[in-house]
């Protein structure tokens, strides 16, 4: 299997440097050659337990560059961290099925896929004799999962920024508080959308990028979107079980595609899903731009939901790809267009496509709080995010729809004192973390200083 760019200036890769790069050299981003066909294969699969089928569905992705009982062990070294045997265990209520990514060590769906790549990095660094100092940015819940996944490992450094003032305590505790060695957070002045683009700025300062080893952990890596394809096929199968003659809906909180997009890709290699719903809050570039096929950036509002205050979606552009017929030089003239104008166009017929796969809803501050005041009554505890699926899931129509829950509530709790003047309940893991010794960097809204802080700490 290679990988190309979706600007299509750049040579192809094989998976292991797909992954060891992240970002392609022309700017762009990897994707596959092609999607593979599992449609004949779903009896089989819906048999397995998450482990095998995470086996599965990175085989043909992988094509042999990793042997496959090492993979295995790769596989099943990454989830005996996870509090549930089930890795994303499916729970059903009356109205909907909630889909729990939060029982990782960081509570959060990003730990999924961060695990996963973390062991992934040390083993092909090990493999390659060399070393990479990865460079990220996050809008609050990359960050812990991607720093969780290489502490401690050897061979690699993580440079992660952050938004200064943007994430919740909790989110920001759960990064600073690591104080590995290799473990470098950085607090940048601006939003997130700042972050992501002085990532790829660096990531376009090739010079820079090949002196000092750089490597992606954000959702630009495409190993990161591979591992979130296997939750849904997995949820899928365990809710067939339950609800043999229902269509499948999911209904998925994004801010910047990318566990969407892993949605879309599951519904290409054959699971049978109806519609994808993209739920967005007030920051809702993708709701716009997939019920007018107008992409425009305008302000970042600061919400109860800050994981999702994102207004350039990178991962977008994967799909606007396919989109395109895969023709990079349309992609490279629509994200110029993005970069000079700040936005472009889809086309009637790739409006029209767009709306065969996803569906979007924008739901506001008063109706997120709303759903978890609901929930909380039934027993359940909501994190904002999560509540903006299951709110968007009810506005959709649909009768049954799996909802994907991507964060412990106990990581915003300032959005449940809103809703319901209490705390939620706190795990183990994070009780006493805001009085937790913290290390961090502060930056002004600059590459060249982000350069530099890379250069002396690695000096």
């Amino acid at each position: 299997m290679k990988y190309i760019s979706t600007r299509g200036k750049s040579d192809s890769r094989n998976f292991i440097h797909a992954v060891l790069e992240g970002l392609a050299r022309d700017g762009g981003l990897l994707v596959p050659e092609k999607i593979p066909d599992l449609s004949k294969q779903l009896d089989h699969l819906s048999t397995l337990s998450y482990q095998q089928l995470a086996l599965e569905i990175f085989t043909p992705y992988i094509d042999g560059e990793i042997d496959r009982e090492k993979l295995s062990q790769l596989i099943d070294r990454s989830y005996t961290s996870f509090a549930d045997r089930e890795i994303t265990p499916l729970k059903h209520t009356e109205k909907i099925s909630i889909l729990e990514l939060f029982h990782g060590p960081t509570l959060a769906f990003k730990d999924v896929a961060l695990q996963f790549l973390g062991n992934l990095f040390e083993e092909i660094l090990k493999r390659e004799e060399t070393r990479l100092n990865i460079l990220g940015a996050t809008s609050g819940d990359t960050g812990s999962a991607a720093i969780y996944g290489v502490r401690g490992k050897s061979n690699i450094n993580i440079f992660m920024l952050h938004p200064k003032g943007k994430i919740s305590p909790v989110q920001e505790k759960q990064m600073t508080t690591v104080l590995d060695d290799n473990v470098h957070n950085i607090a940048l002045e601006g939003t997130f959308d700042d972050a992501q683009r002085i990532v790829k700025e660096v990531f376009n300062d090739l010079e820079f990028r090949d002196k000092f080893h750089l490597g992606a952990v954000n959702s630009i890596n495409w190993a990161r979107v591979m591992a979130q394809i296997v939750y849904y096929f997995y949820a899928g199968f365990r809710f067939r079980e339950k609800y043999p003659d229902q269509d499948l809906y999911f209904s998925v909180p994004t801010g910047n595609f990318g566990d969407i997009y892993a949605g879309y890709l599951a519904k290409k290699m054959g699971l049978p899903i109806k519609k994808l719903i993209l739920a967005t809050n007030e920051n809702d570039i993708l709701y716009r731009v997939i019920t007018t096929g107008r992409y425009e950036i305008s302000d970042v509002q600061s919400t109860i939901s800050p994981s999702m205050d994102i207004q350039v979606a990178s991962n977008f552009e994967r799909f606007v790809f396919d989109l395109a017929g895969r023709d990079g030089r349309s992609v490279s003239q629509r994200m110029e267009n993005l970069r000079i104008h700040g936005n472009f166009e889809l086309s009637p017929g790739e409006l029209k496509e767009a709306q065969s796969f996803f569906i979007s809803v924008r739901i506001d501050m008063q109706k997120t709080l709303e759903c978890i005041k609901r929930y909380d009554k039934l027993g359940i505890e909501l994190d904002p995010h999560t509540a903006i699926g299951v709110t968007a899931a009810e506005e959709s129509g649909h009768e049954k729809v799996i909802c994907l829950a991507t964060a412990h509530p106990a990581k915003f709790g300032d959005a449940f004192q809103k809703a319901l003047g209490r705390s939620p309940k706190m795990p183990d893991s994070l009780k006493g973390i805001l009085h937790k010794e913290s290390r961090c960097l502060a930056v002004n809204n600059d590459y060249k200083q982000v350069e530099s802080v890379i250069k002396e700490q690695l000096s």
